[in-house]
């Protein structure tokens, strides 16, 4: 074993799903979001840009897909005390914000799911709106229903509770496209119909005097709210998703509006910008162009979901369909926080920058996701027209990365000295998905590229600059390499070789000079998934679908090793340690850790829930990040010189306790060498103590067993289990069981079941085989008594 073997990974943190769609709240302070995710809500710290809290707990199975209680909608109280959520189960539940607790939950009385939840100004009543053509309302405090409202037809898609004049209000749509109002005595005030399609939000101007709704039909209405008379319809040319009511007094870049009788509102659609808009005098004021959500590729289709105002930052919050979120500065549009709800599957990581600052980040997406490690930031870069499928860094020029994609092009990036990101080259690769792509190791002046159509392909990169200007990308060599798709490339330490791994079973090594084949290496049973040169010795690593990983020698192409232990396909590997080990990540959502010269594993580390499809090594290997299916980054810390420590640390405490064991039995101090000899889990003396108590009479055995803490006892409890079992330990254990009962009756002390399974049988047979020998016993003394009468004394004489 290598003296700087490198033994153990742990997991020092987790980037995982946090909104994976539905409702989103902003607290008034606008530090957090709560986001509807699963069977809970997150709630994410804006300055962290991760969740720092829940509500509900996670029950999810291996695939990540959820097994528990979602949620169908929530809603935050106006005065952030407490969050109002309705269940798949038909539940309701109230959480105080505070502690994260469920203080009340009851029994929807809608027949099917509810869709929407509002809570009145001064959270004593909730509405929710079902799929029943229902609204009902709810007294908070007595959780009973109040009234039952109708009008609306089918599911209700926008729901709000106003005050006006000291009379709460119930406004709601469905799947008709009219608006209802009812008052809180269950009347219908008013109906709204001028839609044509589903209505998706409704505002209210706070004099009361006017009414706004905007819907999937493209446009937005202006209403009198007292007379339920169209004012204005204002045509968007987008399904309208989000829409908020500005305040009084803002500044719009290039425009300086000031509320002088107009009524503005900010809407998002399906255009994936953000627009301002004159209701009352049916006019477009600003039209933002700095939007990084993409356009909704369907005429139909959503782009953005959710826009959100915040008074006290004076910011929006944008939620597009792809769940990610998006806060800016409404003076200036600028983008304060950039974040990123869930991830779908992570195909592909690389890190980025000088001092590997960065990660990219490629998921089933076209947009590229690019995370500052320091504090998560996150940037989200556009420019591929379908998914990306690969990432590779420079490392001679680290701020320099490429993008591979499915819309057969592949991208250069690179990171500039403000944290910005630019696109310095674009260009068509391949007839089909570009599937792989790696720079050159030593300098940063070519990189090749495989893809579904089997070609392999030299790129001739030319100096590029710190300054983000656009270069032009030659292709210089290519030809078809394999017979199916090539999944993965690599190039050799000196730049020399290149070698390509494919589903036809194979991995083949080329000379860079002209791509002429160098040799073949065959052996897998099925496809390759990836290729990685040793950093030191003349040797390939392959990964194979068939679950193993080969060693390979360059020079003779023989395979060296065979190492198996991954139960699914073996994804992605690396070697670690100056190639004395390797890092291997598969289908079965395990990371493994071998070493090579026993090829046999050192360490499984099982934290994933789907397969492992990516992994980068930081340069000094002491860190690793995982991505998979299962949506999550996990961030890995070389923890070997720990664990020794701690260890050694551990093993010395030991010597000491037990040196104090022998020292207190040498002693004849019994009782205290109990507690210390169950502290260093040695029931056999554990059983000798308690013996030779046993055999002194002493009584203090008793109060020393009361006197241990709760794990000691349950690890008491271990031990006499066990000695149950035998009919010359019974009695110690029968006398530790009665010392303990007081314990297990106040329920302070609660007995396994594992532990009452073994107990009750054995206690029972001794039981009867003790009743069986006092029997006995009376038998010998009724025997006696019934012989002493016709005992007589004889008097032995002589003749």
């Amino acid at each position: 074993m290598s003296p700087n073997q490198i033994e153990m990974y742990e997991p020092t943190d987790v980037l995982k799903e946090f909104y994976t769609g539905g409702d989103v709240q902003w607290t008034n302070d606008g530090k957090s979001l709560l986001c509807q995710c699963g069977p809970t809500i997150q709630i994410v710290d804006l300055a962290q840009s991760k969740p720092v809290g829940q509500f509900g707990e996670s029950d999810e199975s291996f695939d990540g897909t959820s097994t528990g209680d979602d949620v169908l909608t929530f809603t935050l109280s106006d005065n952030n005390e407490f969050v109002v959520a309705a269940y798949k189960s038909g539940l309701f539940k109230i959480w105080r914000l505070e502690d994260k607790t469920c203080v009340k939950h009851w029994k929807s009385i809608h027949k099917g799911p509810v869709a929407r939840v509002a809570l009145s100004p001064n959270g004593a009543i909730m509405a929710s709106g079902g799929t029943d053509s229902t609204v009902r309302l709810w007294d908070l405090r007595h959780h009973a229903c109040l009234k039952t409202l109708r009008g609306i037809q089918g599911v209700t898609s926008v729901l709000k509770l106003i005050l006006m004049d000291n009379e709460l209000l119930v406004i709601a749509s469905g799947d008709d496209s009219t608006i209802k109002v009812w008052n809180n005595s269950g009347a219908e005030l008013k109906t709204f119909s001028g839609h044509y399609s589903p209505i998706t939000d409704i505002l209210v101007t706070p004099d009361f005097k006017h009414l706004i709704s905007s819907g999937r039909d493209r446009v937005v209405i202006l209403w009198d709210f007292h007379s339920g008379q169209q004012i204005n319809v204002l045509p968007m040319y987008e399904g309208i998703e989000g829409m908020i009511l500005l305040p009084k007094k803002i500044v719009i870049p290039g425009i300086d509006v000031k509320m002088e009788g107009g009524i503005y509102v900010a809407t998002g659609g399906s255009n994936g910008c953000i627009r301002i808009w004159d209701v009352r005098g049916a006019k477009e004021l600003y039209v933002q162009k700095n939007s990084v959500i993409s356009k909704a590729s369907e005429e139909d289709g959503v782009s953005i979901t959710h826009l959100l105002y915040n008074q006290a930052t004076s910011c929006f919050l944008v939620v597009s369909a792809e769940h990610n979120m998006f806060v800016q500065n409404i003076d200036s549009f600028d983008y304060v926080k950039q974040l990123v709800g869930f991830s779908d599957e992570v195909l592909d990581i690389t890190f980025v920058g000088k001092n590997e600052t960065h990660l990219a980040v490629a998921t089933n997406s076209k947009d590229i996701k690019v995370y500052k490690l320091s504090n998560m930031d996150s940037q989200i870069l556009q420019g591929h027209t379908d998914f990306v499928m690969a990432l590779s860094h420079s490392k001679a020029m680290p701020e320099v990365f490429a993008s591979a994609s499915k819309d057969m092009t592949i991208k250069l990036w690179q990171l500039l000295e403000d944290d910005n990101i630019s696109c310095i080259a674009s260009f068509i690769a391949h007839g089909k998905t570009v599937t792989s792509l790696k720079f050159a190791e030593c300098s940063a002046k070519f990189m090749v590229s495989g893809s579904e159509e089997s070609t392999l392909k030299v790129w001739k990169l030319p100096k590029i600059n710190k300054t983000g200007d656009p270069i032009e990308v030659l292709n210089i060599k290519g030809l078809v390499a394999h017979d199916k798709d090539i999944n993965g490339v690599a190039v050799s330490p000196n730049d020399q070789i290149v070698a390509s791994a494919s589903m036809d079973k194979t991995t083949k090594l080329w000379d860079l000079k002209n791509l002429s084949p160098l040799g073949t290496l065959k052996g897998h049973r099925r496809g390759v998934w990836s290729v990685v040169f040793s950093p030191f010795d003349q040797v390939v690593l392959t990964c194979s679908a068939d679950t193993t990983l080969k060693i390979w020698s360059i020079s003779d192409l023989s395979c060296l090793k065979t190492l198996e232990g991954h139960e699914a396909s073996v994804i992605r590997a690396a070697f670690l340690n100056s190639g004395f080990q390797i890092v291997s990540a598969g289908g079965d959502g395990l990371l493994k850790l071998w070493s090579l010269k026993t090829a046999e594993v050192i360490s499984t580390f099982d934290h994933h829930r789907g397969k492992v499809w990516a992994l980068a090594v930081g340069d000094e290997e002491k860190r690793l990040i995982t991505g998979g299916s299962d949506s999550r980054l996990i961030f890995w810390k070389d923890v070997t010189e720990e664990k020794k420590l701690e260890e050694a640390r551990k093993h010395q405490e030991m010597a000491l306790k037990e040196q104090e064991l022998a020292n207190l039995l040498k002693e004849d101090d019994l009782l205290s060498a109990l507690q210390l000899a169950i502290s260093l889990n040695k029931p056999a003396t554990v059983l000798k103590i308690v013996q030779d108590v046993m055999d002194r009479g002493d009584t203090k055995l008793e109060d020393t067993v009361k006197q241990l803490c709760p794990s000691e006892k349950e690890e008491l409890l271990g031990y006499v289990s066990h000695w149950n079992t035998n009919s010359k330990t019974c009695y110690p254990a029968q006398v530790l069981i009665s010392s303990l009962m007081s314990d297990l009756l106040s329920g302070n002390l609660t007995l396994p079941k594992h532990i009452l399974e073994t107990l009750i049988p054995y206690t029972e047979k001794h039981f009867q085989r003790l009743t069986n020998l006092l029997q006995d016993v009376h038998l010998v003394e009724y025997t006696r008594i019934l012989m002493k009468p016709s005992a007589v004394d004889v008097e032995m004489t002589g003749p």
